[in-house]
């Protein structure tokens, strides 16, 4: 089957390309975002591969649809940038990737907790300029505080896994608790006592229209003075003016994003030699505790050789007239 890939980089073409030995589509890639403008480069394919910044709306699944395109394989998890609702009118099969590597997007989770709290950035530019001085690289011991995560799906129990290994309290709130995190000694508590309770609050829930901004200037006023923020979720789980109020006055203490509501048109991209034209994201980049991440926790090979099978398992099961299981 003739599928098109947008935002392709050189990375995902040697992982699909391996992957595709076994099962012989041919795959045209494209660096090109899908956007109303571009969704005329898919034509006459029937499968569209996609990525998390392309855009899915219903103008552009029209085009595709028109073009003879029937069916949008996604190479990632989440969906919130795709109109399920124009895509089933339009007799269009979207599929995704359900799980990957969550230990991957769980790890880099941890490793944002610990290169904020330890100040690892800022010693090591210090060091390579000669620096050896300890003031300002003060940190506190994980052991014994209090994370909480909101959502314990796959990825959030994979941090309560590592973060009760540091000895840490685990709260939670998830609609539907886990019984691993259970298992584990998670105590699943409400929203606004996860607020209040936590010493580190992380977000691994999906996007939807009752999740976006759940940490708006609200929640962040019933957290810990000094709390810390970390987003391997979704961007816009966060009002970002808001936590940088929350920054400005002291009371976020750390802040760690991998994730950006506004990311398209930054993330993925090498932007070094331009001026960054978003005056929010450029005031994020100001304070010296916030670690920006460029949505690379998913980023490890294992992650990647997984997203190349599910998705061409995905479009495989597809051309032969099955459910692969993914479809939404």
């Amino acid at each position: 089957m003739l599928v098109t890939f947008f935002s392709t980089h050189s990375f995902d073409r040697a992982f699909f390309d391996d992957a595709n030995r076994r099962r012989g589509h041919d795959l045209h890639y494209l660096e090109a975002r899908l956007t109303p403008a571009t969704c005329v480069l898919a034509r006459d394919a029937p499968a569209v591969c996609v990525f998390v910044n392309d855009q899915l709306g219903a103008d552009v699944l029209e085009r595709l649809a028109s073009d003879r395109t029937r069916l949008i394989a996604l190479r990632s998890t989440g969906f919130n940038h795709v109109d399920l609702k124009a895509a089933r009118k339009l007799g269009l099969t979207v599929a995704r990737v359900p799980a990957y590597s969550p230990h991957a997007v769980a790890e880099h989770t941890v490793a944002l907790i610990l290169a904020l709290n330890r100040k690892i950035y800022r010693s090591y530019a210090r060091v390579r300029e000669g620096n050896f001085a300890l003031d300002g690289l003060l940190g506190f011991d994980l052991h014994g505080r209090t994370v909480g995560l909101v959502g314990t799906g796959k990825i959030g129990t994979g941090v309560a896994r590592i973060l009760t290994g540091f000895g840490c309290r685990v709260v939670a709130y998830d609609i539907a608790p886990s019984p691993e995190c259970q298992a584990m000694g998670v105590t699943y508590v409400s929203l606004n006592d996860l607020w209040v309770q936590s010493d580190i609050v992380s977000l691994h829930t999906p996007l939807t229209p009752e999740t976006r901004h759940m940490i708006d200037a609200r929640a962040i006023s019933q957290m810990k003075p000094g709390v810390m923020i970390i987003n391997t979720g979704r961007g816009a789980l966060i009002d970002t003016p808001a936590a940088i109020a929350g920054l400005k006055s002291g009371r976020i203490g750390y802040l760690g994003l991998d994730v950006y509501e506004e990311e398209e048109g930054l993330f993925f991209e090498d932007l070094s030699s331009h001026i960054i034209q978003d005056d929010v994201f450029a005031r994020l980049l100001t304070f010296p505790n916030v670690i920006v991440t460029a949505h690379q926790a998913f980023f490890t090979r294992e992650a990647l050789r997984a997203i190349a099978e599910t998705t061409l398992d995905n479009i495989t099961a597809f051309e032969e007239g099955r459910r692969s299981g993914n479809e939404l």
